[in-house]
């Protein structure tokens, strides 16, 4: 071991706010007005008034009507599709959907039709099978390789057949977008969102503050079902209050300013130009801070991210079952906590690695 500072690039921190003075103000703050815990699931004595002004607040970023606290996003997920589909209805999902969704779907009667990652084509051919009221399922943006769903052609399928939009939006909220309003933002279709009816999943465990949470916000009538029908909610404690409490000063310091978005996007571009000038081959989408670096090989990824460390810039390489066999890559994550010069020490450590390792010339 070494006791040397060492530069965390593998972290879900893309705004720097899990450490942010602010919001750790904020948790203490909540500890002393609220205490620890509730000790309640929500309808019983579990809602206090940080987490129905949290709920507004989030409603209110997203521009939906309505919001739903839950303890994760994957609880969230796991809480949706059975409540809103009968068996009478469909379910439409994204071949590549996170885990979560795929674990939400399943625990539905409904009917349930895959189409190849965002291939429009064959959505189209799932939403002509399609029967009953339908929902088409998909990641804002997907984790593995940074790649962003083309929300507003899916968006006007769905208007078209009649089926309701839901997206995860784990990877986007809070950073991607102009104003870090996520993946609709960035797509140009973030004035769509409650004329529309999309329904949108996210966490607090990862851009917002880093620590647990996570919330659906949508149309009044879907928020309304999920509080009396969703398991997840009706059976899992309260939302902290530290949690809630540091989750408003997140929303309060987004609605501020964009000045966070901002630097997580400059230190993106020219962490992805800088690299690809110097023949990485990176995947996903160029404004996004999810940058995979590609290596084939399952044991030179695992290598090349224990000789990062030992230039003390902590990555990790991530090989077959979590990605398609041969497709072993470092997967590199960048934060607005970042400095410049830091981004840059991170790449000359690629460089070096990768022309040791043979990956660049």
């Amino acid at each position: 071991g070494s006791d040397a500072p060492v530069m965390n690039f593998c972290a879900n921190n893309y705004l720097g706010l899990s450490s942010h003075p602010r919001v750790v103000g904020a948790a203490k703050d909540a500890l002393d007005t609220h205490g620890f815990g509730l000790s309640s699931v929500r309808f019983i004595c579990g809602t206090q008034d940080i987490h129905k002004q949290l709920e507004a607040d989030i409603a209110k970023f997203h521009e939906t009507e309505d919001c739903i606290l839950y303890p994760s996003c994957f609880d969230a997920n796991a809480g949706l599709f059975e409540v809103l589909l009968s068996k009478a209805d469909t379910v439409i999902s994204d071949s590549l959907n996170h885990a979560s969704i795929i674990d939400g779907v399943r625990l539905c009667k409904a009917k349930r039709l895959r189409y190849e990652h965002m291939d429009l084509v064959d959505l189209e051919r799932c939403l002509k099978e399609s029967v009953g009221n339908t929902i088409v399922a998909t990641d804002g943006v997907f984790s593995m390789d940074g790649d962003v769903a083309p929300l507003k052609e899916i968006l006007e399928m769905c208007e078209a057949y009649g089926a309701t939009l839901f997206i995860d939006e784990c990877h986007a909220s809070g950073f991607f977008g102009e104003t870090g309003r996520g993946t609709m933002e960035h797509c140009g279709v973030q004035d769509r969102v409650g004329e529309c009816g999309v329904i949108i999943n996210s966490t607090l465990g990862k851009a917002l503050g880093g620590a647990t949470g996570g919330y659906t916000a949508g149309p009044k009538e879907v928020v309304g079902l999920l509080r009396q029908r969703s398991r997840p909610y009706l059976f899992s404690n309260s939302l902290a209050p530290s949690v809630a409490g540091a989750s408003i000063e997140v929303f309060k310091m987004l609605t501020e300013s964009s000045s966070l978005v901002d630097k997580v996007q400059e230190n993106t571009r020219r962490f992805r130009e800088r690299m690809t000038a110097a023949g990485f081959d990176l995947r996903g989408d160029p404004t996004h801070p999810i940058c995979p670096i590609m290596l084939g090989d399952a044991r030179l990824a695992q290598d090349f991210s224990s000789d990062m460390l030992a230039k003390n810039i902590y990555v990790i390489g991530f090989s077959y079952p979590v990605v398609p066999l041969g497709k072993a890559r470092i997967r590199v994550q960048i934060s607005a906590s970042h400095s410049l010069a830091q981004v840059d020490e991170a790449i000359d450590a690629f460089i070096e690695v990768g022309k040791a390792r043979g990956v660049i010339a």
